[in-house]
């Protein structure tokens, strides 16, 4: 018989980053237990009031106020934003964006843009590598009318060859120098 499976555990501040929530924000007793995956699951399905209050009000992390902002993470450290901000800040901000906040946007789009562009590009190309090409493997396959495949030694024949060849040059080559 096999053991029961053990619970899998998770620090706080794993649970929280899973949560979208700022760890100093949650309660104490979230913030000093371990949390199991069966916890953190019931919580994403069920959130308890805490949980709730946090995800509408915040303060939120970085992630999330980068995300609520439109802006990268590094967008948000550039514009000089490196604490915790409420709903209201981040509505606030929205609401009057500065100078920052709308060359950040205009910078994240483009870069999604480019992104986006690029994985376009990546599968159009796998897409090519894995379409078989008929045209190509039949012209291979077969010579053209009225043409013969030439016989060619083996790669391991004609890797012998060569060394036997500069053999017999270089001691010729010695000779003649040394006359």
């Amino acid at each position: 018989m096999s053991k029961p499976k053990k619970s899998q555990v998770m620090k706080p501040s794993t649970a929280a980053l899973k949560l979208d929530v700022y760890l100093p924000a949650t309660p104490q007793e979230f913030q000093d237990g371990m949390v199991s995956r069966e916890e953190l699951d019931e919580m994403q399905r069920n959130p308890p009031q805490w949980l709730a209050d946090l995800r509408r009000d915040g303060p939120h992390p970085r992630n999330v106020v980068a995300a609520r902002l439109r802006v990268s993470n590094s967008g948000l450290a550039r514009g000089g934003i490196t604490e915790p901000l409420t709903t209201a800040q981040i509505a606030e901000l929205a609401a009057d964006p500065p100078q920052w906040l709308v060359r950040e946007r205009e910078t994240h789009a483009e870069n999604k843009r480019e992104e986006r562009r690029l994985q376009a590009q990546r599968e159009e190309a796998a897409a090519a590598a894995a379409a078989p090409a008929p045209a190509k493997r039949a012209a291979k396959a077969q010579p053209a009318a009225g043409q013969r495949k030439k016989a060619q030694p083996a790669a391991g024949q004609r890797k012998k060859a060569q060394p036997a060849q500069r053999k017999k040059a270089q001691p010729n080559s010695k000779r003649a120098a040394n006359r």
